[in-house]
């Protein structure tokens, strides 16, 4: 029998092992969501304390030989110890590589010499104005590059913060091909087994002609930055809201107008609500799809720069009193859930949709509009299962920080998110177990 993978329990649990034939979906706030445990792991509980035992665990049972029916399937070893896994790094609006530093020098010491991690460096600073469209493209021909660079890459990751989720989740849809990938691995993820009883009618393929194996996103704005409290700093009030619209391009250029949701033409959806569809412009959905795991991390509160909602891909029916207890091992990560796929027709653009885009761009009015967009990009996005990874950071000395301490851009200023950046690392290391374990 093979290694589950993870999936966590609630945040008064400690973190452990999910079985695969006993996990059941218990009750939470969010309808769409569930989160299961069980004693009967066959690997460590995930706490700090026990980080590098668990790595050699994790390395001993990557080595194993088990039987599938009557034939043997055995591990590829990388007898050369190059690089397989490309893991890319991407950050977040005027930043550049160097945010990535503490968290890039945590992955290396605990991934192992089989992941080549890559800090992108194609949409520094003011490149991050130029659109998601545009950072998008130039992001992926930085990861072609890289890859026609090392031989070796058979899997793919990426890791992104801020507006950089979006710019991945455009450059995967450039990266995307339909392809099968059969790398004789027979491993799986448990968001990926829990998605095979509701699978959508998308089929897997491959990015930048390698395996997909997680795509993770932390505090982006995936529903855009326009509606109440989707941009925290404006305190919800309304009318800041309506002003920020028509000026947010004056700084921040095109990325702005399509950030709220006002880019284009009135009769031609939002960049995007485009990308929460396959689409002309790209198979957005499908590249999502074709990766094993997906996992968002949130935070519930004192994140200034992007709201609880947008970054979680929820309705605000859906968020629930935000938690406060930590995860054992885990500071200020509070609740982890995996929310299955929601079958749906995908999103529209429907008439009525058109002339509140035409009044929003106007009159700046942009309630009915936002609420619109707002239920059309969820509903395609919920189409495929997530992870969705709660982060409050109310304990924290500067819990106003809480955007940058997600990912410790800072180590001297944002040591608080020491905790969430260990939680990314394991589940890196427990989904990279997972696709190499052959399973029974």
């Amino acid at each position: 029998m093979a290694a589950s993978p993870l999936i966590y329990a609630r945040c008064n649990y400690s973190p452990r092992i999910a079985n695969r034939s006993s996990s059941q979906p218990s009750s939470s706030s969010s309808p769409c969501c569930s989160s299961s445990s069980t004693p009967n792991s066959i690997f460590t509980s995930l706490s700090g304390a026990n980080r590098e035992q668990r790595q050699e665990s994790l390395r001993a049972q990557a080595m194993s030989t088990t039987t599938q029916g009557k034939s043997p399937v055995k591990t590829i070893v990388n007898l050369k110890n190059d690089p397989d896994h490309l893991l890319v790094l991407v950050h977040g609006i005027w930043s550049s590589p160097s945010d990535w530093s503490y968290t890039e020098a945590e992955l290396k010491t605990h991934l192992g010499k089989s992941f080549l991690i890559y800090a992108s460096s194609s949409n520094a600073y003011t490149k991050t104005f130029t659109g998601i469209d545009e950072a998008g493209k130039r992001l992926a021909d930085e990861v072609m590059q890289v890859v026609k660079k090392t031989k070796s890459l058979k899997r793919i990751s990426f890791v992104a913060h801020s507006l950089g989720g979006l710019f991945a989740r455009y450059a995967i849809s450039v990266l995307y091909s339909p392809d099968t990938y059969n790398s004789g691995q027979l491993g799986d993820s448990m968001n990926c087994m829990m998605e095979n009883s509701q699978r959508t009618d998308f089929s897997r393929g491959t990015i930048a002609g390698l395996e997909p194996i997680n795509f993770i996103t932390l505090a982006t704005p995936h529903l855009g930055v326009r509606g109440k409290k989707q941009l925290p700093f404006l305190f919800g009030v309304s009318i800041l809201e309506k002003l920020v619209a028509p000026i947010a391009p004056l700084f921040i250029g095109r990325t702005g107008t399509q950030l709220f949701l006002t880019d284009g033409e009135p009769n031609k959806p939002s960049l995007l609500l485009r990308m929460a569809s396959d689409c002309e412009d790209g198979k957005f959905i499908s590249a999502l799809e074709a990766f094993r795991c997906r996992v968002v991390y949130a935070n519930v509160s004192y994140d200034h720069m992007v709201g609880w909602r947008t970054s979680s891909i929820r309705r605000e029916t859906e968020l629930g009193k935000p938690p406060r207890q930590s995860l054992d091992g885990y500071k200020h990560v509070v609740d982890v859930k995996y929310c299955p796929p929601v079958p749906s027709d995908g999103p529209q653009f429907p008439p009525e949709a058109v002339k509140a885009k035409e009044t929003a761009q106007l009159t700046q009015n942009n309630v009915e509009f936002h609420e619109i967009m707002e239920e059309e990009m969820i509903r395609g996005l919920q189409r495929l299962g997530w992870k969705k990874v709660d982060v409050n950071f109310h304990s924290a000395a500067w819990p106003l920080f809480a955007h940058s301490n997600i990912h410790v851009k800072k180590k001297w200023l944002h040591n608080a998110g020491v905790g969430v950046v260990a939680h990314v690392v394991d589940n890196l290391k427990q989904e990279e177990t997972s696709s190499i374990l052959p399973t029974s």
